[in-house]
């Protein structure tokens, strides 16, 4: 059931929070990924041949896209339009209901909800599909906040990733969605929501890695929380 909170009006303080490593422990979309390419043995076959090449693409950021996209065409070869593509997200997550549930993040939870019930306009901003977001931020009866994410669509008998919600596309992404306003407070993990970041007012870095951490304290404001909300392995100081 959704939780009741008070309404967010269109100028109450913009609030947008990344979802992997920053309300998820991990990488969402590479997990769902990962399960539409082990359904078959072909699949997976295919994606050992292409990761020589399509894994390096995934590592550097103006190749990012096509990699990802390679590995998400491979899983859903035969997926014809992005209601089926809706159907698989659904059944994936209902088959792994408890490992997901554990991959939230009790203390990014707790900012999450202080925010909604502080009437701030909240939103989601991730690079993974906006219904796999969704279907898991209805665990925590979180399933009406707007999310923004990766489109898929159509691609050569499969699908790929039309706009990938990442680095400077994600403030594009943001804006055309129509939260046009200054954004007053904005929490990632990752360098590459640096644009997301430094157009907030007060941007919070949660769960980084650590060889970020001195780049984060060079390029954002004197004083930028950099904390750590129960993601082993990053870095960041616990609340």
């Amino acid at each position: 059931m959704t939780e009741r909170f008070p309404a967010q009006h269109a100028d109450a303080p913009l609030v947008v929070f990344d979802f992997d490593h920053t309300l998820y422990d991990g990488d969402s979309g590479s997990h769902l990924i990962k399960w539409l390419i082990q359904r078959a043995w072909w699949r997976v076959l295919l994606a050992l041949l292409a990761a020589p090449v399509a894994g390096p693409m995934v590592a550097f950021l103006p190749t990012r896209r096509a990699g990802i996209s390679v590995f998400v065409w491979i899983g859903t070869l035969g997926v014809r339009d992005r209601a089926e593509l809706d159907v698989l997200i659904d059944r994936y997550v209902a088959t792994h209901v408890d490992a997901i549930k554990a991959r939230l993040l009790p203390t990014a939870l707790d900012v999450f909800r202080a925010h909604r019930e502080a009437g701030d306009r909240v939103l989601v901003a991730t690079g993974a599909p906006p219904e796999l977001a969704r279907a898991i931020l209805s665990f925590v009866a979180h399933q009406d906040v707007p999310v923004i994410g990766t489109l898929l669509g159509p691609k050569l008998g499969g699908m790929g990733a039309l706009r990938h919600c990442h680095h400077a596309m994600k403030m594009t992404m943001i804006r055309q969605a129509g939260f046009v306003q200054t954004v007053e407070r904005a929490y990632s993990d990752s360098s590459a929501d640096l644009p997301l970041l430094q157009a907030a007012t007060h941007p919070v870095v949660v769960n980084p890695k650590a060889s970020r951490v001195a780049m984060f304290r060079r390029v954002l404001p004197p004083g930028t929380p950099i904390l750590n909300w129960g993601c082993p392995g990053r870095a960041g100081d616990t609340p």
